[in-house]
C-alpha cells in the first residue's frame, strides 16, 4: 500500500500538471483574446464543466483506451475548464487595472505586457486550485482505476487494489480498507491544506 502511494500520487501530479498548464494557457489567451475568440473558449470550458469529472475522463478513456498514460491524460483534460475559467475571469481584471494601462501607454510590446505585468497577478489563485485538484485527481484516478481503466494488475495503484481486494473481503477485509483509508486521508489533508490556503488568499483568515 506504501509503495502504491508513489503510482497514485504521479498519476495525481501528471494529471494536475496538465490541467493547470492547459488552464493557464487557455484562460490567460480567452482573457486577452477578441470578444469573439473569448466567448468561443469560455462556451467551450463552459460546455466540459457541465459534464461531471468522472463521466469526462471516463469518455476520453473510452476513446483512447485504458492505461496509465490515457488515465493522467483524460483527468488532466476533464480538470483543466476549472483552471481556465478561474484565469480567465483573474485575467480580465488584471487587464482593466491601472498599471496594466498605464503600461501599455508607454509604449510596452504585448509579450513584454503579458509576462511582466499580466501574468504574475493571474497566478496567484492557481496554487489553491492545485492543491485542492491534486485531491479531485487523486480520487477519479482511484475510481476509474477501480473500473480497471487505469494502470493494470499488478501495479499496486491504490484504485486497482482496491477492486483486486473486493473480491477478498471475507477473509482478507484489510487488502481493500486500508487503501480506501489511504484515499480517503490523502483526498481530506489535500483539500483541508487548500481550503486554507484559500482562505488566506481570500483575506479571512490571517
Amino acid at each position: 500500500m506504501v509503495h502504491g502511494a508513489g503510482h497514485s500520487l504521479t498519476i495525481g501530479l501528471a494529471a494536475t500538471a496538465i490541467a493547470v498548464t492547459g488552464g493557464v494557457l487557455l484562460g490567460l489567451l480567452a482573457g486577452l483574446a477578441h470578444r469573439f475568440a473569448d466567448e468561443t473558449l469560455s462556451r467551450s470550458f463552459d460546455a466540459l464543466s457541465a459534464f461531471p469529472l468522472l463521466l469526462l475522463a471516463l469518455l476520453l478513456i473510452t476513446v483512447a483506451g485504458p492505461g496509465t498514460a490515457s488515465l493522467i491524460v483524460a483527468i488532466g483534460i476533464a480538470t483543466l475548464p476549472h483552471h481556465a475559467r478561474v484565469v480567465r475571469a483573474q485575467t480580465l481584471l488584471v487587464r482593466r487595472a491601472g498599471y496594466v494601462e498605464e503600461a501599455v501607454s508607454f509604449g510596452l510590446s504585448r509579450p513584454r505586457l503579458v509576462l511582466r505585468h499580466v501574468l504574475p497577478n493571474v497566478l496567484g489563485p492557481v496554487p489553491v486550485l492545485a492543491v485542492i485538484g491534486l485531491g479531485e485527481a487523486i480520487l477519479a484516478a482511484a475510481g476509474l482505476s477501480f473500473l480497471g481503466l487505469g494502470p493494470q494488475p499488478p501495479s499496486p495503484e491504490w484504485g486497482a487494489m482496491l477492486s483486486e481486494g473486493r473480491n477478498y473481503l471475507q477473509v482478507a477485509w484489510w487488502m481493500t480498507v486500508l487503501p480506501g483509508a489511504a484515499v480517503t486521508a490523502t483526498v481530506v489533508a489535500l483539500t483541508v491544506v487548500g481550503r486554507h490556503w484559500q482562505a488566506r488568499f481570500d483575506g479571512r483568515r490571517p
